[in-house]
């Protein structure tokens, strides 16, 4: 590859990154900025249930399971608890690789409404809330299962941005990585069992 090739895919790699960098800031601003200041209560209460719903039910549901000598609902409550904290393991992993700051300290104007301590890429909350959405809607795939499931999943991630400690692509990032997780251990681990039981 020539000089001036290089020189133009370079020129071009940094405007569409200043595009998305710009689409994402205005995008949080509109979101948090501009937020209806009423449903804080709602979105806090949200962005707090994460980790007592994505490891808390996995757990009960383990319990529940043993104790009714149930391996299939064993099996299953494992799956949903391994797929969730790899999701999260790889997801810090992944905050201390890319580095990227929180977008109350880059952008002063955005109010942080919430803890958001470590890096911003990407949302661990976004992360947690989809590898459990995903476990489960593979798990039981059903209309009445994946609707409330993807719709709590995706409105952690909006809580995220609305009470400003991350940008939109944080939260698509871990939506997308926390997704593909769970696929992937559904698809290695679990799926290959269920045709052996």
């Amino acid at each position: 590859m020539n000089f001036k090739k290089l020189l133009l895919l370079s020129l071009l790699f940094i405007s569409v990154a200043a595009v998305a960098q710009n689409f994402d800031i205005d995008l949080l601003k509109s979101i948090n900025v501009y937020r209806d200041k009423q449903l804080f209560w709602f979105f806090k209460f949200l962005t707090d249930s994460v980790s007592f719903i994505a490891y808390g039910v996995p757990v009960v549901f383990a319990g529940i399971s043993v104790a009714r000598k149930n391996k299939n609902g064993s099996r299953k409550a494992i799956y949903i608890l391994i797929s969730v904290a790899s999701a999260g393991i790889f997801s810090n992993v992944l905050k201390l690789i890319v580095h990227r700051q929180r977008p109350f300290i880059t952008y002063p104007f955005i109010e942080k409404l919430s803890s958001g301590g470590g890096f911003s890429f990407p949302s661990g909350h976004t992360t947690d809330a989809f590898s459990m959405a995903t476990a489960v809607c593979l798990l039981f795939p059903r209309w009445y299962v994946i609707v409330p499931m993807y719709i709590w999943a995706a409105s952690v991630g909006y809580s995220r941005m609305y009470l400003g400690v991350h940008f939109p692509t944080d939260v698509l990032g871990g939506a997308i990585f926390a997704s593909s997780i769970a696929f992937l251990i559904y698809k290695t681990q679990y799926a290959p069992q269920l045709k052996r039981i």
